[in-house]
């Protein structure tokens, strides 16, 4: 990331129930689909936080923990960390929940790096001053 970076300290939440369809042959979320999640999240975070349309330029440290089986409830909470002078990195985290029992433990972390861009797709400067609307 380039330009000055400051610290953001809201957090995005989204939640999903996970159904049949997106698992693997084990029985458990298939990784690609978790991905996708996590990046929804990473998304959204960086287009409230920026105001902004924005493109994933990089994920990283991508960890599967646990497994997360069907009919549980995941929880995606994307925080923006940095922000740069076009860029922000956004770090989101997977819990998940078994309703029967309401027992909670982290299923999976990554990190994204997400760019503001014109119409064009060039990355523009995000207002670093700027705070947030709530949601």
């Amino acid at each position: 990331m380039s330009g000055q970076e400051t610290h953001a300290d809201q957090a995005r939440r989204m939640t999903a129930l996970i159904f049949p369809e997106s698992v693997n042959p084990h029985g458990t979320l298939f990784a690609g689909a978790g991905l996708a999640l996590m990046s929804k999240a990473a998304f959204l975070a960086a287009s409230r936080r920026a105001r902004r349309q924005v493109v994933m330029a990089a994920s990283e440290k991508i960890d599967f923990r646990t497994p997360v089986l069907p009919g549980q409830v995941l929880e995606l909470t994307a925080t923006v960390t940095r922000v740069g002078r076009s860029s922000m990195r956004v770090v989101v985290t997977g819990d998940v929940e078994t309703l029967s029992t309401g027992a909670r433990h982290v299923a999976m972390t990554g990190q994204f790096d997400m760019v503001a861009v014109d119409a064009d797709g060039r990355p523009i400067p995000i207002d670093i001053q700027q705070t947030e609307t709530p949601a």
